[in-house]
């Protein structure tokens, strides 16, 4: 599976993705062709130039547009891409970043959808920054895209409204549930346009995932910084697990061993990890320095997780030190159904097996309550969940 992760080295824009892309190696004149069912025809210009941040050679893309309207409602918006011939998936990507950039602005406004009026990002080349990127790496094959944390710079930036904090309070409200960093550079670092493709494109967030690296583009920012203003956009292959249903996907262990932990401590940790996004938690008995039985804490997370439970384990535990390991998880694609038994309703998860076949498993907790209700043995349950037939009353 071909797989791309956005380094932020500073930060994330429309034009910074473009330009990456391109530097990888799409040509500019596919870029255009995928731009072209847009059919804004000689409304907007693109021109990529090679260039120079802090030693580094990149591309930078800019888009002059003829149109000089920088306020658009979220009508207008949906107008121009509905009038396109982009395709489905395009088309319905680009409409969702924009409906998520009107429905935060009407949040900061105290305003309806209907009434906001986009003026930062409702400019024509925002769209072509929106439908390039999509588009861009739709035709560099991309199947998945994972992104780092997100440096946020300070200061202020003019808008119409006057002066605005940095970050932007659209890119901050786009980037609930995205790892952050801060940054001392006075400048803006991550646009809303920027935040929208970000959190739209990526499967998930932290660390590089493993891959064969194939391809590797630097899209350049406008301003000179003190660091270079940089896109890094990495191509690879991710290795799949052999067989139809089955995905891979990068995780992270977070592990601690602990020697002076009570059992009453360590249930309810348990329990925080797993209300704050833990996949698994689980203890093993081990043997510490000086002989001393202990317990291994051991939970798998993924990326965006790893720092909320990493500090749970600090202010729960006594540990004074958490390891990190990034692994790959192979999964079986799965659904979930509810059938009928004789007890009431039970869910049911259904996992698609490499050869096509299914394997089912009944929910433990629906199941308990089922056996509560009716007075019959959990077994029971279960069997007649997966559809096998309840044993009569003579057979015990």
């Amino acid at each position: 599976m071909k797989i791309a992760y956005l380094d932020c080295l500073a930060g994330i824009s429309g034009d910074m993705l473009l330009g990456a892309v391109v530097d990888v190696g799409l040509p500019v004149e596919e870029l255009l062709a995928r731009l072209a069912p847009l059919k804004l025809g000689e409304e907007f210009e693109l021109r990529a130039k090679k260039v120079s941040k802090n030693g580094f050679a990149a591309t930078k893309v800019d888009v002059s547009v003829r149109d000089t309207r920088h306020s658009r409602s979220l009508g207008d918006i949906e107008a121009v891409i509905q009038a396109s011939e982009l395709s489905g998936p395009i088309r319905t990507k680009a409409l969702g970043i924009f409906r998520r950039l009107a429905e935060v602005e009407a949040g900061i406004h105290g305003l309806p959808v209907e009434e906001v009026h986009l003026h930062e990002v409702g400019s024509l080349d925002t769209i072509v920054d929106v439908v390039g990127g999509l588009s861009a790496l739709d035709a560099l094959g991309v199947e998945k895209v994972y992104g780092s944390p997100l440096p946020l710079g300070r200061g202020f930036v003019h808008g119409s409204h006057g002066p605005i904090p940095l970050p932007a309070p659209a890119a901050l409200a786009l980037l609930q549930g995205v790892p952050v960093r801060g940054s001392e550079i006075e400048t803006e670092l991550v646009t809303p346009t920027g935040a929208a493709l970000f959190t739209t494109l990526c499967a998930g967030y932290g660390p590089l995932p493993t891959m064969r690296l194939t391809g590797l583009g630097y899209g350049a920012g406008e301003r000179d910084l003190p660091i270079p203003n940089l896109l890094r956009l990495l191509l690879g292959e991710q290795a799949e697990a052999s067989g139809v249903g089955i995905e891979v996907e990068t995780l992270v262990m977070l592990e601690t061993n602990v020697d002076d932990n009570s059992a009453e401590i360590n249930g309810y940790v348990m329990d925080r990890l797993f209300a704050s996004g833990a996949l698994d938690v689980f203890f093993t008995p081990i043997q510490m320095k000086k002989n001393r039985p202990a317990t291994l804490l051991s939970v798998l997370c993924r990326p965006e997780a790893a720092a909320a439970l990493e500090r749970i384990l600090f202010l729960e535990t006594s540990t004074l030190g958490v390891r990190r390991t990034n692994l790959e998880r192979a999964w079986l694609e799965r659904r979930s159904e509810t059938v009928e038994t004789p007890y009431g309703p039970v869910r049911v998860k259904v996992a698609r097996l490499p050869d096509g076949t299914t394997k089912r498993a009944p929910e433990y907790e629906d199941c308990r309550q089922a056996a509560e209700r009716a007075g019959v043995p959990l077994r029971v349950i279960y069997e007649s969940a997966l559809g096998g037939e309840p044993p009569r009353a003579d057979q015990g």
